[in-house]
């Protein structure tokens, strides 16, 4: 022990640096010999500078005295051992990260002894020594500034004409390894935030320029894979095919992201590369043509596809250029992309190739956008309200958007919403396109107003009284609609015919309250489209024209028809609480500030109903069935609330419980009112003797009995007590509601009952979560069978059953009265 203690304290000094120094410069080849030695000696020196650094900086002294850095170099050629180059980077690493001298990073970088080691020709077909490499060049791009930097490039008459650490990092930014595409990412992002004018005017030129080009048609390759996962159907899709979606979702989120972070740095001409790569070699040719042909193979985008991606893009890409560009596209009637669409859905493919130490294809763009491919216009009214999604005829994206929510299936509305949802939230935005979109709140329509007619603006003035505020597209959309011609060679002709923003916005509002009545849709996208519409009209200034109000009342008239239908089903127990506590999440859902789901999920399979898997008598496909129609009905009534411009309040009109009744079978057992507990004393009022057996060959001797107390009832199996006969013990209790009472048919003395569980444990699906997740196997009821002694015993119990059941649902009906009767 105190021969390591010495060996410690001894490491640490400036002789044991010389002595391994001393010996390095004697080495002339390194075989298998002398390998353990250097690779031990560099290990070594790494530990010994960083000690140096921290507390003596006499060691940076002989480091710079020996010339360690040129003997790296040198042992690095003299040694055809990989391990000895793994160890050598990793010892520079080390020492690059934890060296805090100014002076230290400045010697280590001057003198051409790092960019000669980022030059050096490794073998990376050796994934550990790649792997080690990327962290070396990562380590050096932790320390740079705008001092540092200047020491590792190359300049003539003050342009930057090499720049090794950039250059052969960008090599690998397409590499097959997740890990070195993100070490990639993170080393130019420090490069790119480093500010520096030549550093950024070199980035930005050719052919370096063309790194940016090359990320935006990597992303594109992405977008082409996930569109390939993606099932039309996603009923067709296994937890597998689930688990791949998610992993290539977050990795064109990861793309966008560092897409993003690349614009931050504010490197001139960059964000418009970027821009202009992702409208010409995407969104032009494949996601906006996709919202409106229908998919026939694997080969084209389906509407879903796109739709997500573009909500991706423009959530994530934080570029005003981009996002008006888009919404202006979608206001736009657009005939045709290709001179054949039904072709290759506007999309050329040229899959990148990837390998270790190459670039994805550097060829510009292609298929560049001219005029007789693409012809824009702003359609008449007629065209506005015809929802075409075939690819012969023309029609307005926004109008598409629009007829998905009417008339598309559930993961159509979920992203057309997303959609919405997303260019309502996109802050760089410019209200002239919400306008245009039809999707401007009325709030900020109102302030628009106000403000032109506080500035003098006679036509603002007339528009804020005027009974119909039919405002004119101006703001920025006359610019973008004229960029689309000038910049990105599309053929756009702007003719105003009389159309408004806001009859764009009745059918926006007419498709959200069509969308409510529909019975095709889950009730989480009817809460989508709840916060749509909230965000539209504010409370206090909302104003419903009477058809839409009329729709909304009989929507929830025949959600309160279904509402009555589930009170007798299998759980009335349950369906105040229910309902109680969907109303506040209803109530946060639609009041918060986002949509609760995300745009991934409208990629993900929909979560299969029990009935696909259970009979459709199966108390848990009745209890999803009943928790689908609390749902629209929490939804519909606020939007009664909220279509009379009243605040939603906390608590619903819902009576007490009455008293624990004098006369009733729990009262003569003796039960208290939260009911009968295992091992508890009762009365056996009231009870009839059976038989039943839980185990093959054991049969037991019970009492049966079945009570209700308010909303909850009992089905009790009590054991006579032998010494007070007229007294048993509970020793088994189920649910009442949904036992569905059978006599048998060829034996009158059996009756069979079904048993559900005691709670409904619905897991987080997409009901209830932004993603959903598959459930586990559902819980399968019980089934009993009760030996009579008789055939009057049998059918004694069999009338307690529905006398209890009727008190217990009559209860149910009597406090959900007021709740239901209000608005119908």
């Amino acid at each position: 022990m105190w021969f390591s203690f010495w060996r410690s304290r001894d490491r640490f000094t400036l002789d044991q640096l010389r002595y391994l120094t001393d010996h390095l410069m004697k080495i002339q080849v390194v075989d298998d010999f002398n390998k353990a030695f250097v690779i031990e000696a560099l290990r070594s020196i790494a530990e010994l500078m960083t000690y140096g650094d921290q507390h003596d900086s006499d060691f940076f002294e002989v480091f710079m005295e020996k010339q360690v850095m040129g003997e790296f170099i040198r042992i690095l050629k003299i040694s055809k051992s990989v391990i000895v180059s793994v160890q050598l980077l990793q010892t520079m690493s080390i020492m690059i990260q934890n060296l805090k001298s100014d002076r230290s990073i400045y010697y280590l970088f001057s003198n051409e002894h790092i960019n000669n080691l980022i030059t050096y020709s490794f073998d990376f077909r050796n994934e550990e020594l790649l792997s080690y490499y990327m962290s070396f060049l990562r380590a050096i791009s932790g320390k740079l500034n705008k001092d540092t930097i200047s020491l590792l490039v190359k300049t003539e008459k003050e342009d930057i004409v090499a720049f090794p650490l950039y250059v052969e990092a960008i090599r690998f930014a397409f590499h097959e390894e997740g890990m070195i595409r993100t070490a990639v990412r993170a080393l130019t992002l420090n490069i790119y935030h480093v500010g520096d004018v030549y550093i950024n005017k070199y980035i930005a030129s050719t052919p370096h320029g063309d790194y940016f080009l090359n990320q935006v048609k990597f992303f594109r390759e992405r977008c082409v894979s996930l569109n390939g996962m993606v099932s039309p159907t996603t009923e067709n899709q296994s937890t597998e095919s689930t688990s791949i979606i998610l992993s290539a979702v977050d990795e064109i989120e990861d793309n966008l992201y560092y897409l993003n972070d690349v614009v931050s740095a504010g490197i001139p001409d960059v964000g418009t590369l970027i821009t202009d790569s992702i409208l010409k070699l995407l969104t032009f040719p494949t996601l906006l043509p996709s919202l409106r042909i229908q998919v026939s193979d694997g080969k084209k985008f389906s509407s879903v596809t796109s739709l997500y991606l573009l909500c991706c893009i423009l959530r994530i890409l934080k570029i005003k250029d981009l996002a008006n560009t888009v919404a202006a596209a979608l206001i736009c009637s657009i005939e045709s992309f290709m001179p054949n669409c039904e072709a290759t859905n506007g999309f050329k493919e040229d899959h990148v190739e990837t390998h270790d130490k190459s670039h994805v294809n550097d060829e510009k763009p292609s298929g560049n956008l001219n005029s007789s491919s693409m012809i824009i216009s702003i359609p008449s009214l007629s065209t506005s309200s015809s929802f075409q999604l075939s690819c012969s005829s023309a029609s307005v994206l926004r109008d598409t958007l629009i007829s998905y929510i009417t008339s598309g299936n559930d993961m159509q509305v979920v992203g057309s919403l997303s959609l919405l949802a997303t260019f309502l939230q996109t802050k760089e935005l410019d209200e002239s396109m919400l306008d245009a979109l039809g999707i401007l709140p009325q709030r900020k329509q109102h302030k628009k107003l106000l403000l032109k007619a506080l500035v003098g603006n006679d036509t603002g003035e007339e528009q804020l009284f005027a009974s119909e505020n039919c405002t004119s597209n101006d703001g920025e959309l006359n610019i973008y609609l004229q960029r689309l011609k000038d910049q990105y060679e599309v053929s756009c002709s702007y003719q105003d015919v009389g159309q408004s923003p806001r009859i764009h916005r009745f059918l926006v509002l007419d498709a959200l309250i069509s969308l409510f009545s529909r019975k095709n849709v889950s009730a989480d996208t009817l809460w989508y489209g709840g916060w749509l519409l909230r965000q539209l009209l504010p409370y206090k200034e909302t104003k419903f024209n009477p058809h839409h109000l009329q729709s909304l009342k009989d929507s929830f008239k025949e959600c309160c028809s279904q509402l009555s239908e589930v009170q007798r089903g299998p759980w009335p127990d349950l369906l105040i609480q229910m309902i109680c506590e969907e109303w506040r999440k209803c109530k946060r859902a639609i009041e918060a500030s986002s949509p609760r789901k995300e745009p991934k999920s409208m990629l993900l399979p929909t979560k299969k109903s029990s009935s696909d898997i259970l009979p459709i008598e199966s108390s848990f496909a009745a209890g999803e069935t009943m928790y689908e129609r609390v749902q629209a009905f929490v939804l519909l009534h606020q939007l009664q609330i909220f279509s009379t411009g009243r605040s939603l309040p906390d608590h619903l009109p819902i009576l007490p419980p009455t008293d624990f009744p004098e006369i009733s079978r729990a009262k003569s057992a003796g039960l208290s009112i939260f009911g009968p507990k295992l091992g508890t004393e009762i009365k056996l009022v009231d009870s009839v003797p059976c038989r039943i057996a839980f185990e093959r060959g054991k049969e037991r001797h019970f009492n049966f009995l079945a009570t209700s107390v308010g909303t909850s009832g009992w089905i009790i199996l009590a054991e006579v007590l032998p010494q007070k006969p007229s007294y048993g013990n509970v020793r088994v209790v189920a649910p009442l509601a949904g036992c569905n009472p059978k006599i048998d048919d060829r034996f009158s003395r059996w009756l069979h009952l079904r048993i559900r569980p005691t709670t409904l444990l619905l897991s987080e699906t997409a009901k209830n979560a932004s993603i959903p997740k598959l459930k586990s196997k559902p819980t399968v009821d019980g089934r009993w069978t009760l030996a009579f002694k008789d055939d009057a015993a049998c059918k004694s119990a069999f009338t307690m059953i529905h006398e209890e059941m009727d008190l217990q649902c009559s209860e149910v009906e009597r406090r959900l009265k007021p709740l239901i009767s209000e608005y119908t």
